[in-house]
C-alpha cells in the first residue's frame, strides 16, 4: 500500500486548504484512515480519524471544528478540509491507514504512512 498526501501550502491565517491523501497498491475499504501533524521537535499529534466500521469521525480538541474528514472509497482517497487556520496548525501532515479497529489516536498502531506534506499559516 502506498499513500500520496498531497494540498499542503502556505496560508494566511483565518484561511482554508484542502488536503489528500490517495491510497494505492493493495487497499481496501475496510480500513481506517488518519491524518496526523507534526512540527519539528515535537511528538507527532493527532489531527482526525474515519472508522470504516461504524463511518464514525474523530477529532482532536485542536481542530474540532474546524477541520473536516471526508472519505471517497470510488477513489481510494482520504480528505481533511481545513478552515479558519491558525498559526499553530502550521506542521507537517502525515496520512495513515490501519487494518484494526479502534485507537485512532495512537500513530504507532497504523500500518501505513505517507510522506507528509507541509501546512504553513502565517500571522
Amino acid at each position: 500500500v502506498q499513500l500520496q498526501a498531497s494540498g499542503g501550502g502556505l496560508v494566511q491565517a483565518g484561511g482554508s486548504l484542502r488536503l489528500s491523501c490517495a491510497a494505492s497498491g493493495r487497499t481496501d475499504r475496510h480500513v481506517d484512515m488518519g491524518w496526523f501533524r507534526q512540527i519539528p521537535g515535537k511528538a507527532r499529534e493527532f489531527v482526525a480519524a474515519h472508522s470504516w466500521r461504524d463511518d464514525s469521525l474523530y477529532y482532536s480538541e485542536a481542530v474540532n471544528n474546524r477541520f473536516t474528514l471526508s472519505r471517497d472509497n470510488t477513489k481510494n482517497t482520504v480528505y481533511l478540509q481545513m478552515n479558519n487556520l491558525k498559526p499553530e496548525d502550521t506542521a507537517v501532515y502525515y496520512c495513515a491507514l490501519k487494518y484494526t479497529s479502534g485507537n485512532y489516536v495512537t500513530g504507532d498502531l497504523y500500518d501505513f504512512w505517507g510522506q507528509g506534506t507541509q501546512v504553513t499559516v502565517s500571522s
